[in-house]
C-alpha cells in the first residue's frame, strides 16, 4: 500500500472512471470475485465474473489480496468490459488508483485503508464503499457520506484469517436502524443460501464470496449459485 501522501500528487485527470453513485433502492447480491478462493478451486476469474453478472447484481468488487499492483490492474481491466455490456457497477477493493486507471466504477476501503476524505477529494468521480465492524465505526463511516456502507461479519467466515467478531442477525439490525435509509446497507460476513432470506429482511445488500463458488468449476453452476442467492435476498 502507499502513503496517503502520495494521492495528493495523483492526476486528478485520470478520475474518470465513475458513473456516480449507487441507487439508494438497490436490493440483492454483492459478488465479491476473490481471486485466492478462485485460485484454491480451480476457477477462472473472469470465466467466473462471467458467470456471477448472469444473475445481474447492481454491482460487483473484485478483491486481489495475493496480486501485486499490475496484475490487479490488468484484471479490473478485464472485468471492465463485460461489467459495463451488463450495465454492473464494478469496484476494486482497496486501491483508488488502480480503480481510476482501470475505469472503475467506484472503490472498497476497510478500516485500515485510506482514510475516506483523502479518497474522496483525490479521487472524487469514484463512488466509495466503506467496511464497519462496530455501531462506532458505522457512525465514524457514515459521516463520510459513502454510497454504501458495510457492517459484519454478520456470521461466521473462512474468507478472511482476520476476521472481525461475529455481530449477528441482531447486530444488523442494529446497523440497520443507525442507517435509516442514508444508503444502502450491505451485510459481510458469512453468508450462504442458508440465512440469506433473514440477512434481506434486515440488509438491502448482502455481501457474498465463498457461497458463489460451486465445488466443480462451470460457468452455469456459477450462475445458478449467483440467481439462487439473488432469489433468497430479494425473495423474486
Amino acid at each position: 500500500m502507499f502513503e496517503s501522501t502520495t494521492l495528493a500528487y495523483f492526476p486528478r485527470a485520470l478520475a474518470n472512471g465513475g458513473n456516480g453513485g449507487i441507487d439508494p433502492a438497490v436490493r440483492g447480491l454483492y459478488p465479491i470475485v476473490d481471486v485466492d478462493v478462485l485460485e484454491s478451486r480451480g476457477y477462472d476469474a473472469v470465466a467466473f465474473l462471467e458467470g456471477v453478472l448472469e444473475a445481474r447484481p447492481a454491482l460487483v468488487q473484485l478483491r486481489a489480496k495475493s496480486l501485486d499492483a499490475r496484475a490487479t490492474l490488468e484484471l479490473l481491466r478485464a472485468f471492465r468490459v463485460p461489467t459495463r455490456q451488463a450495465g454492473v457497477k464494478l469496484f476494486a477493493n482497496d486501491r483508488p488508483d488502480l480503480a481510476v486507471l482501470a475505469g472503475c466504477d467506484g472503490v472498497h476501503l476497510g478500516q485500515s485503508d485510506l482514510p475516506p476524505a483523502e479518497v474522496r477529494r483525490c479521487f472524487p468521480s469514484l463512488a466509495l464503499g466503506l467496511s464497519t465492524h462496530t455501531l462506532e465505526q458505522l457512525d465514524e463511516a457514515l459521516a463520510a457520506r459513502p454510497d454504501y456502507v458495510a457492517f459484519g461479519p454478520v456470521f461466521r467466515t473462512r474468507s478472511k484469517h482476520d476476521a472481525e467478531p461475529v455481530v449477528g442477525l441482531e447486530g444488523l439490525g442494529q446497523a440497520a436502524a443507525r442507517v435509516r435509509g442514508q444508503c444502502p446497507l450491505v451485510a459481510i460476513g458469512g453468508i450462504d443460501a442458508s440465512n440469506a432470506t433473514h440477512v434481506g429482511r434486515v440488509a438491502d445488500l448482502g455481501a457474498v464470496i465463498g457461497a458463489l463458488v460451486p465445488a466443480e468449476p462451470g460457468t452455469d453452476a456459477v450462475a445458478n449459485a449467483a440467481r439462487e442467492l439473488t432469489r433468497a435476498f430479494t425473495g423474486r
